[in-house]
């Protein structure tokens, strides 16, 4: 991913942060010149490996868990974006050599993509799976509330994985190559949205904008 030095972010705990908030991640393998893409709620485990590990799962019938990749996988993580109009630059009216742009988040996992052909290995994953997502609602779904043989058909239909995460890479594009009278633009813009996309992004940007240098002293 191209990451101009403004926009990365190096802190494994934040980027790990990030994909916990935002566990839907798109897996993406290579293999013999194909490549393979599946969207999946993934499961972080910050205890195993020495940047973290993810666990998932896929359907038999996805062609994704039979064919081996060539070298290490990819997992992308996505957070808020919202398109960014050249009319909130405050450049604009002082010579107008502005164009339009898009602001976004974005956490690559890059590691080791393995498939574990284990019925206890699924179970005890979609159990983690199930309680972060109805852990705070009232009253919470477990699998025990489906019919046994209902889960027990569905789980031959699915088969889980590992990827141990071998190096990240964080980017936050949020106006921050911009002068500091843009910057107040694009975040009073994206704060009168009624999108709360919008909103969020507004956020952002107002928590990275870059710091405003010391007065140098005589």
């Amino acid at each position: 991913m191209y990451i101009p030095p403004s926009h990365a972010e190096r802190s494994a705990e934040i980027l790990l942060d990030f994909i916990d908030a935002h566990p839907l991640g798109l897996l993406v393998t290579a293999s013999a010149g194909e490549l393979l893409a599946t969207h999946l709620p993934l499961v972080l485990d910050r205890s195993r490996g020495a940047q973290g590990l993810l666990e998932g799962h896929v359907a038999r019938a996805n062609r994704h868990h039979s064919v081996q990749p060539d070298g290490e996988a990819l997992v992308i993580f996505s957070g808020p974006d919202a398109y960014i109009t050249p009319a909130w630059y405050a450049t604009k009216a002082a010579h107008g050599k502005v164009v339009p742009t898009w602001n976004y988040v974005a956490v690559h996992a890059y590691g080791e993509l393995r498939f574990v052909n284990d019925r206890a290995f699924l179970r005890r994953h979609l159990e983690a799976l199930v309680a972060r997502h109805e852990t705070g609602r009232e009253p919470p779904w477990s699998i025990t509330d489906a019919p046994a043989e209902y889960i027990d058909r569905l789980e031959h239909a699915i088969i889980a994985f590992e990827f141990t995460i071998t190096r990240l890479e964080g980017k936050w594009k949020m106006s921050q190559n911009r002068s500091a009278a843009d910057i107040d633009g694009v975040i009073a813009g994206l704060s009168q949205s009624q999108d709360a996309n919008d909103r969020a992004v507004a956020r952002i940007v107002a928590n990275r904008r870059p710091p405003i240098p010391p007065v140098q002293g005589d």
